[in-house]
């Protein structure tokens, strides 16, 4: 019996490529996390580091690195790509707004951001179908 979450199905292509970006944002965090924390007791910049702003976009760089590495090892082409990693960036980037206006917290920021990247990483994947169906992707 045929299931529709086989990696040969169309549905199974997108599933498996959403479950390689997730495993390679956790790589890229906990590889590349203590890369800035040394970088900032290096430069005396810690505490700067630690702000909620600086804190959430080094986490989007962090996924976004591995993420766009294994996506380019992949095949996949540099539009895909950028939107992908666009997607780690703009839920942080949406939340500061009302972090400044005292309605959220920096701890909700951190969160929500986290949260709200695997909607917006689906919303990516959702405008480039095709690119994520097929069994290679073309390169641009």
């Amino acid at each position: 019996m045929k299931t529709l979450l086989r990696p040969t199905t169309p549905t199974g292509h997108i599933v498996r490529h959403y479950l390689e970006m997730v495993v390679a944002m956790v790589v890229g965090m906990i590889a590349l996390g203590p890369l800035w924390s040394l970088a900032g007791e290096a430069l005396g910049w810690t505490a700067a580091f630690h702000a909620p702003e600086p804190a959430s976009l080094i986490m989007a760089t962090n996924m976004s690195v591995a993420m766009c590495a294994w996506m380019r090892f992949r095949g996949h082409g540099w539009p895909a790509t950028l939107e992908m990693a666009a997607a780690m960036y703009l839920p942080f980037v949406v939340l500061f707004p009302p972090m400044w206006a005292g309605l959220i917290s920096a701890g909700t920021v951190m969160v929500g951001g986290h949260v709200l990247m695997l909607p917006a990483m689906a919303v990516a994947m959702l405008l480039r179908r095709g690119e994520y169906i097929g069994h290679c992707a073309t390169r641009s």
